[in-house]
């Protein structure tokens, strides 16, 4: 079964747009079964030039209902069925974005008529909507409004089953369709799993543990291994006969325990993630002229980092967010490889490090509290997260810039004395993972409580 759908937007920054207007068309392969078709209001405003190109205006939505109210119809008319969409993966994104939303995960598998077209009808001059059913004689009215576009997507979609001599549409659905048919026993242990953050450990017959994995939602996690037909999973799942798992609130602290206990365990399909979990570091240097400069390079155990980074991107993006939050020199930060002044000048947001207007002793103490800020090293702390319940916290302890381990208080509890805190924690080992772990978590959860110790 298929939910042939299209999707109009408001347009805008990517990942806040709102839908204007959804149609949706069940198909059976044959013929369409169901429909449905609704203005929404998006409870935002439409660019101007999407306005022009759809006529939809916010008069017209004034009165439409929000996504909310029409949520429940969408489930249930792609429940069970795939999504084909011209662009699938702009109108599925869409979808899931709305939904997020609301706090509903929604998942489907979907199929592109764009991919599927350049394979089954090569050599178009374009595989546009309109220039592509126009192309193969397929009429189609309302263009740009969803109703239109989805009914001319279902005409192109029988086109291309018709086409599909070798039958890979219809494998795929089907392969689709008996994924969600798992077996018993792997049903039981997924109905017996709980839907919390934690920590799982899946064992063989004779209790070894296979595998140990970390997730914000463990049943979740344990249907994808169990719905999964990857080479790893498939041994997984014959050779699975019971799962156990340990609740942690904390994402954090699922993060460090799973880490430490695959060092420990080392499970047979775990290969992948005993090896290291980053490899970009940050280093800090002095040039001739007394700067402090930053520089990002690939990971180095013999030398002392500041911090360190999953990939190469992911320190970029950094890098440039922490020019602009500590009003650093891009060129300092190995950003920028211009001869004159760095960018961040022009705009204001460098003081002019870069050509000598400012000195080291005005520069330095603001790179000094970035490298504070973001660095472990020498620090005594402890990094306050979600309990297993209400009334609890969960805590991570650093002791002179090394990770001691976790444990859990009570939520009216003050958090400040070291040698209880050491009786409280599950003893843990530093290494440069568990390093890498807390400090990416640290940066990418800024609202996190940290309670700086004093020293003793």
């Amino acid at each position: 079964m298929y939910a042939i759908l299209d999707i109009e937007t408001t347009g805008g920054k990517y990942n806040e747009e709102g839908i204007t207007e959804i149609a949706i068309y069940k198909f059976d392969g044959h013929e369409v079964v169901d429909q449905f078709i609704s203005l929404v209001n998006p409870e935002r405003p439409i660019q101007p030039f999407v306005a022009n190109l759809t006529g939809i205006n916010t008069k017209m939505l004034r009165n439409a209902p929000k996504f909310y109210e029409v949520a429940k119809r969408i489930v249930e008319i792609t429940t069970d069925c795939v999504v084909v969409a011209h662009n699938a993966s702009f109108d599925y994104r869409i979808l899931r974005t709305e939904f997020s939303r609301l706090g509903f995960d929604y998942e489907r598998h979907s199929l592109c008529t764009v991919e599927l077209s350049k394979k089954l009808i090569p050599d178009q001059k374009s595989y546009s909507l309109g220039k592509l059913v126009r192309g193969l004689g397929i009429p189609l009215s309302d263009r740009h409004r969803a109703n239109g576009d989805a009914l001319a997507t279902v005409k192109l979609f029988k086109l291309l089953l018709a086409k599909d001599l070798e039958k890979e549409i219809i494998t795929e659905t089907v392969r689709a369709d008996t994924k969600r048919q798992i077996d018993d026993k792997l049903l039981r242990l997924i109905e017996q799993s709980p839907t919390a953050t934690g920590v799982y450990y899946i064992h063989r017959e004779d209790g070894t543990i296979i595998y140990i994995g970390k997730s914000k939602n463990i049943k979740k996690r344990l249907n994808q291994h169990f719905t999964s037909d990857n080479r790893k999973s498939r041994r997984i799942q014959e050779e699975v006969v019971k799962v156990t798992y340990e609740i942690t609130g904390s994402e954090l602290l699922a993060l460090l325990k799973e880490s430490e206990e695959i060092k420990l365990n080392k499970p047979k399909y775990n290969r992948a993630l005993r090896k290291t979990k980053f490899d970009q570091a940050l280093y800090e240097f002095i040039d001739d002229d007394g700067f402090i400069n930053l520089k990002v390079t690939k990971a180095d155990n013999r030398k002392r980092s500041i911090t360190t980074f999953s990939n190469r991107q992911q320190a970029k993006s950094f890098m440039h967010k922490w020019a602009e939050e500590y009003n650093l020199c891009q060129k300092l930060m190995g950003l920028d490889t211009g001869k004159s002044n760095c960018f961040n000048y022009t705009i204001k947001q460098c003081f002019g490090a870069c050509i000598s207007i400012e000195s080291p002793q005005e520069y330095n103490p603001r790179v000094k509290q970035l490298i504070h800020n973001h660095s472990l090293d020498g620090q005594d702390m402890i990094i306050i997260d979600r309990g297993r319940d209400i009334d609890e916290q969960g805590i991570v302890l650093v002791e002179q810039g090394k990770f001691s381990g976790i444990g859990y208080v009570n939520l009216n509890y003050q958090v400040n004395n070291l040698d209880i805190l050491r009786s409280i924690i599950t003893p843990m080992n530093h290494n440069r993972d568990a390093q890498h772990i807390i400090q990416s978590y640290i940066r990418q959860n800024k609202k996190l409580k940290i309670i700086k110790l004093p020293k003793e």
